[in-house]
């Protein structure tokens, strides 16, 4: 039977627990006999708590509503019909949840001060609880195409922008700046970086969300970006062990199989988590993947002990902090029922459970699974060590709160947003540019059409990017205006951008995943018959100049947030220079054994 010791209050446990977290602090580097004594303050936390406390402390869990107390009504309404509670104050009281992870679409991210005090609920109400441990609030802040805190935080180029960029100290600086604001509003976990190698262009799930298709290339960009975040306080989380980058399937929404022989796993895939893991990273994320030839079993990564244990605890040596990608994704559902996949995963070697469908399922799974003995509650005290050391290094014990000041003094500093410009710069790819069309002079061709897809912002606080060309192309002094003709124009809407291109000088367009079928080849090559220049703009992936012809230049922007496309347009009008060099081949459309663009392939402007 379990007894639970008498609860200490919270100025107790802050004070006992100080000291632990301050040895933490230096992580790796602190002496043997340091982090033993470290363990032990922390093993006596977790031997204060009940099972049901444990079982909690493995949980990372959406939860509706901007405020810990008082969300609005249809966040509560939410909350009650998919959690059984109404507020986080509530979910951390009922389920002991060890993490919270945020989303723009919960309502959790409205702006930074908003989150700070939702930060600080959330604390508020873990430190109440009979045993007190401050919650690890996460978040997916990969900047680029995912992004969950918008303006006026510091948005910045995501991976395969800085991969265009090359360099080792903007990726590292571009974390830094990200870990230092989220740090600032309560944020102390981010997945990110991402660190697949996106070797297949039809990838529909990974993409620009990596930094490349070369191995070593990906492997450098992710130990900088490690370093940035860890040194900003902030806990990196590489993703999606084993490697995601070479899948046709989105896990979202199905199972896929990854056909690498353990050889190309190891060349291909590896080489970026080893370089993770040598620089210290804190914690890293499953894939709901099958590789038969890790795990001949076919379970996903996430759910397979050969995978967690067998490569990623005994053959990379890694002892940090495993947590799954969401439970509610169909890749990790489809082979076993909601009540087993977290058993299962703890089994595997999982310290960290990621917002499952639905939480009384998957904790009451848990804590019956001890209860019968299937797992036992020192394999529970063994993740929750993991994640009470990780909690301990970030300094939580010491100070789990954010403040007003800090949010004031860090996020979206004049600093920040000129270094996210600087860096951004640097990463925008000139591909085509035919008899040296570029750069744009507003004396030559002052009158702009800006056209194409208008996908929805990353974070909800930018774009459109029609929009957001033409104003930045306005500010550079051109007369530009903006035509959304969407990521499927109509015939109707192809005819309204034919019609409007009359009489102007240039149209530039902005292209999303151009595909075989997409009517985005037909809106090209009409502007193209109208005898006006066009300029293609890829506002996602590179690969859209394979599907297109007749245009004067092609730019590759790797995303649509606001910083990529007004770099973007610095160079189009030349008060920039294009210094991007593609970190993925751009393959032909007809013969993918032909590459149109080799890994590197970057024009620049006459000096």
């Amino acid at each position: 039977m379990h007894h639970r010791a008498p609860a200490p209050s919270r100025r107790t446990l802050l004070t006992v627990t100080a000291a632990a977290a301050a040895a933490a602090v230096t992580g790796a580097l602190a002496p043997a006999a340091h982090a033993e004594s470290n363990d032990l303050k922390l093993q006596r936390i977790i031997d204060r708590m009940s099972l049901e406390e444990k079982v909690g402390q493995l949980f990372v869990m959406r939860v509706y509503g901007h405020s810990a107390t008082a969300p609005d009504q249809a966040d509560i309404d939410a909350n009650l019909k998919e959690i059984g509670v109404r507020t986080a104050a509530e979910l951390v009281e009922r389920y002991h949840v060890g993490g919270v992870i945020y989303f723009s679409w919960a309502h959790n991210t409205r702006d930074p001060q908003q989150i700070a005090e939702l930060s600080n609920g959330i604390q508020q109400a873990a430190l109440a609880q009979p045993t007190p441990v401050p919650v690890l609030i996460s978040t997916d802040q990969e900047h680029g195409i995912v992004c969950r805190v918008g303006k006026p935080a510091t948005l910045l180029p995501g991976a395969m922008a800085l991969g265009a960029g090359g360099s080792h100290a903007d990726a590292r600086k571009a974390a830094q700046i990200a870990g230092e604001e989220l740090a600032a509003i309560g944020i102390r976990q981010n997945y990110a970086p991402v660190a697949d190698v996106n070797v297949n262009p039809a990838n529909p799930v990974i993409g620009v969300r990596s930094f490349g298709s070369d191995p070593q290339a990906v492997a450098g960009l992710v130990a900088a970006q490690v370093q940035g975040y860890q040194q900003a306080g902030i806990a990196a989380t590489s993703k999606h062990f084993p490697g995601h980058g070479d899948t046709a399937v989105d896990s979202h929404y199905g199972l896929p199989t990854i056909t690498h022989t353990r050889e190309q796993w190891a060349e291909l895939d590896a080489p970026p988590f080893r370089a993770a893991i040598d620089a210290g990273i804190d914690s890293i994320m499953t894939a709901h993947i099958v590789v038969p030839a890790l795990d001949p079993s076919e379970d996903p990564a996430t759910l397979s002990r050969p995978i967690l244990t067998g490569i990623l605890r005994e053959q990379l040596g890694y002892d940090g902090v495993v947590v799954t990608d969401a439970l509610g994704m169909e890749g990790v559902r489809t082979k076993y029922g909601d009540a087993r996949v977290p058993v299962l995963a703890l089994k595997a070697g999982v310290d960290q459970l990621l917002n499952p469908p639905k939480l009384d399922v998957a904790w009451n799974a848990v804590l019956a699974a001890v209860r019968a003995g299937e797992l036992t509650e020192a394999r529970l005290d063994e993740s929750i060590l993991r994640i009470l050391r990780l909690k301990a290094k970030l300094g939580l014990f010491r100070q789990a709160y954010a403040t007003r000041a800090g949010v004031e003094r860090v996020v979206g500093t004049e600093s920040h947003l000129a270094h996210a410009d600087r860096i951004a710069e640097a990463t925008t790819t000139l591909l085509l540019n035919e008899d040296g069309f570029l750069p744009l002079s507003p004396s030559s061709h002052g009158s702009v059409l800006v056209v194409g897809a208008d996908p929805a912002s990353p974070s909800g606080t930018t774009g459109p990017p029609t929009t957001t060309l033409a104003t930045a192309l306005t500010e550079l002094g051109f007369t530009a205006t903006a035509l959304s003709t969407g990521i499927t124009p109509t015939a109707a809407k192809i005819e309204e951008a034919v019609a409007a291109a009359a009489g102007k000088d240039v149209v530039v367009v902005g292209t999303y995943n151009v595909s075989a079928t997409s009517p985005q080849r037909t809106l090209v090559s009409r502007l193209v018959a109208t005898g006006v220049p066009v300029v293609t703009v890829s506002i996602r992936n590179p690969y859209d100049i394979a599907r297109l012809d007749g245009q004067r230049a092609t730019l590759a922007a790797y995303s649509w947030t606001d910083v990529e496309l007004r770099a973007a347009v610095r160079v189009l009008a030349g008060r920039a220079r294009p210094r991007g060099r593609l970190p993925v081949p751009v393959q032909s459309a007809e013969d993918p054994a032909k590459v149109l663009y080799p890994v590197g392939y970057g024009l620049a402007y006459p000096v």
